[in-house]
């Protein structure tokens, strides 16, 4: 059958409701630091005011040049859109379920909250530093964790020099806290 009478699944709208639902608990607030919620809102503004806009011009350039069946700009440009527009959809749901935190104002404090930068030593005499993050923030090859990750749950409202334990895969770990720190604020 003929491409052009076949009508594509909408289930990556699906799936981006499922990712949604799964990355933050039920109940749960969706937490992100002012950085990640101006990275998050910058991408959407580069989709709509730039990358959308230049995709339009093509497909209606391609469509122009007549017989679409078979227009490769065409094609590609109408798949290209919708993937543009289904992402700034997941974008802005994500953005009118933000929750922005200011690690900022525990600065000073030795306890771990969202937000903090923890360094601490396991088991086997590894030290890791971690940032607490939001979902859509989270980096782990920078040491960005999500909030809602065992790690960053085992450390939550845990104070410097605690040992807390961890259960993972391979059995119980002990952390030990060495260092909490938190961005100073920012003062006008």
């Amino acid at each position: 059958m003929n491409k052009a009478f076949v009508k594509e699944s909408d289930n990556e709208d699906d799936d981006d409701a499922v990712a949604l639902a799964q990355a933050i608990p039920a109940g749960a607030k969706n937490y992100i630091t002012p950085s990640g919620y101006q990275a998050i809102k910058d991408e959407l503004l580069q989709l709509i005011d730039v990358d959308r806009p230049e995709v339009v011009r093509v497909v209606h350039w391609a469509a122009s040049n007549g017989d679409r069946s078979e227009n490769g700009d065409y094609i590609y440009g109408k798949r290209r859109l919708r993937e543009i527009d289904r992402r700034i959809r997941f974008l802005t749901k994500r953005m009118d379920s933000a929750f922005v935190v200011d690690p900022s104002v525990h600065y000073g404090n030795d306890q771990v909250f969202f937000g903090a930068t923890v360094t601490y030593l396991n088991t086997a005499g590894e030290e890791h530093t971690v940032t607490i993050v939001g979902v859509d923030e989270l980096d782990p090859l920078r040491g960005r964790i999500s909030w809602v990750s065992p790690v960053a749950r085992a450390l939550t409202k845990a104070r410097e020099g605690d040992v807390i334990t961890l259960q993972t895969p391979q059995g119980v770990d002990e952390l030990e806290i060495l260092s909490v720190e938190y961005p100073e604020p920012i003062t006008d």
